[in-house]
């Protein structure tokens, strides 16, 4: 499905993590904090159970901005992000992303990046991504 590269346009991707991402996540950044990877651990916890690494979860920002929108040749120069409230392993979620700006000379869009909990719809990040892509913009 193709989407025009224009302000105000829209795409939204469902997704969900698990534990054995999360476990591989730790491996491949070394952040082991107990949080993410230990139940006994997080039980002691306001969260009361494992938390998805913040960083994890932001990374379906990348997928679908260097994939599907606006895909291919896509690079991003700036993402802010905030961590609202936490994300939990086999729980779906959905990622909306809105095209703020464009600028056409140079070929630049800022992109509103949301995080949301498909199941209470509340926003879990939040954040806005600076892309460049010579094609689409």
């Amino acid at each position: 499905m193709t989407i025009e590269p224009v302000t105000d346009a829209t795409f939204e991707e469902f997704f969900k993590f698990t534990q054995d991402e999360v476990v591989r996540f730790a491996e491949l950044t070394g952040d082991n904090n107990p949080i993410h990877l230990d139940a006994e651990y997080a039980a002691t916890t306001s969260f009361k159970r494992p938390i998805i690494h913040g960083m994890l979860g932001a990374t379906i920002f990348t997928k679908v901005l260097g994939t599907q929108f606006p895909g291919f040749g896509s690079i991003y120069l700036k993402q802010t992000l905030e961590f609202l409230r936490p994300m939990f392993v086999e729980i779906e979620y959905k990622a909306v992303f809105t095209i703020k700006t464009i600028n056409k000379e140079k070929h630049i869009a800022e992109i509103s990046t949301e995080i949301i909990d498909a199941t209470t719809k509340k926003v879990v990040t939040r954040g806005v991504a600076t892309m460049i892509n010579q094609e689409k913009f």
